[in-house]
């Protein structure tokens, strides 16, 4: 069970590393499709965004190795010699390799580990200009040559049998389409859904472009131009767009009338945030722990969206998320398009009344469906924590003033920075490592304005905190500076 949970949580970073130069895609789409001759067409715009998928993998290696290295730029330095040498290695070794994006993850990973391992290294004095990090991107170097001889042997079975799951998932049609969508969904809790979406979105599948170039993965691959590509992403629109704001409505007429004002603006919000950006998290976790049954239903939901999108053959893609605004950038190289957005009219349907029966059925505690008094926690209800449950609802503006004082009050509850191993924000989530969690409330935190606390293991630690991670990190990380 020990080794299971270091396992998590060694899961968990490698997670939060891909989010680094995942977070560059939606300006690479924007750019890509701004320029398009059938928007602006305006080559230099789509040269510019073509500049960040052509080098997408040099990216990955850059962005990894930084986050697992805590920020450390010396790291992203390494990962990048890294990258170059390994593929310049597999290439003279086998001229049919192609590791794509995996190239860049695995240096990424690697350079991160050299750094934590070496960056402090002391060598004798003649060396002594080398060593500490300068000594981080010479070892990184010498293990990608010795991992580009290993590759040149081992990968191309390797190669072929990444190429046939990859063929087995779209051979097997709608159910690999259902099987994709139902543990896309089921690995959010532990954040890990980042993983199998790396493989999927920039491994899966090849494709030249006009240039010559060959491109992997469904979500480089639909941007490249392939008209097969998009089958991976077209599902998660009408379940993200359109499905869980009905969601939310459903939550908002199913809770109690003296909590329903409560809940009112949380979900609307959230709703909203789903409907334009995408971003669901927020949603998911509302309910993720206090109703498991509800979903796993979202779940299988998403399985059939992603099923009935491959079924009637219509393809889209995004650079961020499956939302309004990824929609109308995608919508001039999409397939069927309208059709989607009539499926998600029906998905709408479909999710406020399964949803809402679902609740009443069961009596699932939803928010807003306990009672004040036996718990029911508005993270919106004061942002200082201060309150008691029953206190009267004030309205978190998100100035900067609030976010301070949020992120002094999750420090606070954390131990203060003699207690934080590491942090770092994902989209919506504060990730970290503490030293001891033991003093560690997942009451207090909710109270502070958490949507969810998720134990990775021990000593590991998410906290779900909306789109305002980012924000929230940076203030805590302040306070050593600030005194």
């Amino acid at each position: 069970m020990q080794n299971s949970k270091g396992f998590l949580g060694a899961l968990q970073r490698i997670g939060k590393a891909l989010m680094l130069p995942i977070a560059v895609m939606p300006a690479a789409a924007l750019l890509l499709r701004l320029g398009a001759p059938d928007v602006l067409n305006i080559p230099v715009i789509t040269n510019a965004g073509g500049a960040i998928f052509d080098n997408l993998a040099l990216l990955f290696a850059i962005g990894i190795a930084i986050g697992i290295a805590g920020g450390d730029g010396v790291a992203g330095l390494a990962g990048a010699v890294g990258y170059l040498v390994i593929t310049r290695v597999t290439g003279v070794m086998n001229a049919d390799i192609n590791m794509g994006v995996l190239a860049g993850i695995i240096m990424g990973l690697v350079a991160g580990y050299l750094y934590n391992r070496y960056h402090d290294i002391r060598l004798p004095d003649w060396l002594g200009f080398f060593g500490g990090k300068r000594f981080v991107p010479i070892v990184t170097s010498l293990a990608a040559l010795v991992l580009g001889v290993i590759f040149g042997f081992v990968w191309p079975p390797i190669q072929m049998g990444i190429n046939a799951l990859g063929q087995w998932i779209i051979g097997a049609g709608a159910l690999g389409m259902f099987i994709y969508g139902v543990l896309n969904r089921m690995l959010i809790p532990v954040g890990l859904h980042h993983v199998i979406n790396s493989l999927v979105w920039f491994v899966f599948g090849s494709f030249t472009d006009a240039a010559g170039k060959v491109v992997t993965g469904d979500l480089n691959r639909f941007f490249a131009g392939d008209p097969s590509a998009g089958i991976f992403m077209a599902g998660f629109f009408p379940m993200m767009m359109f499905g869980l704001p009905a969601a939310c409505l459903a939550m908002i007429k199913t809770a109690r009338p003296e909590n329903r004002k409560a809940i009112s603006g949380l979900m609307i919000s959230s709703a909203l945030t789903a409907f334009l950006t995408g971003i669901t998290e927020p949603i998911e976790f509302s309910f993720m722990f206090i109703a498991p049954v509800l979903y796993g239903i979202h779940a299988v939901l998403t399985g059939l969206s992603m099923a009935i999108t491959y079924v009637l053959g219509i393809k889209t893609g995004f650079g961020f998320s499956a939302g309004l605004i990824d929609y109308i950038l995608s919508y001039g190289i999409a397939t069927k398009p309208l059709l989607l957005l009539l499926i998600g009219v029906v998905y709408f349907f479909v999710y406020y009344f399964v949803f809402y029966w679902a609740i009443t059925k069961f009596n699932l505690p939803t928010p807003g469906r306990l009672d004040t008094a036996e718990g029911f926690v508005n993270p919106a209800a004061d942002i200082m924590g201060n309150a008691p449950a029953e206190a009267p609802v004030k309205k978190v503006r998100d100035t900067h003033e609030d976010i301070k004082r949020m992120a002094e009050q999750y420090l606070d509850e954390l131990g203060g920075h003699d207690n934080i191993a590491s942090i770092e924000s994902c989209v919506t989530r504060i990730r970290l490592q503490l030293k001891d969690e033991s003093s560690v409330s997942d009451e207090r935190l909710k109270k502070i304005g958490a949507t969810a606390v998720v134990h990775m293991g021990k000593n590991n630690l998410q906290i779900v905190v909306g789109t305002k991670a980012d924000l929230i990190v940076q203030e805590m990380q302040k306070y050593p500076m600030n005194g």
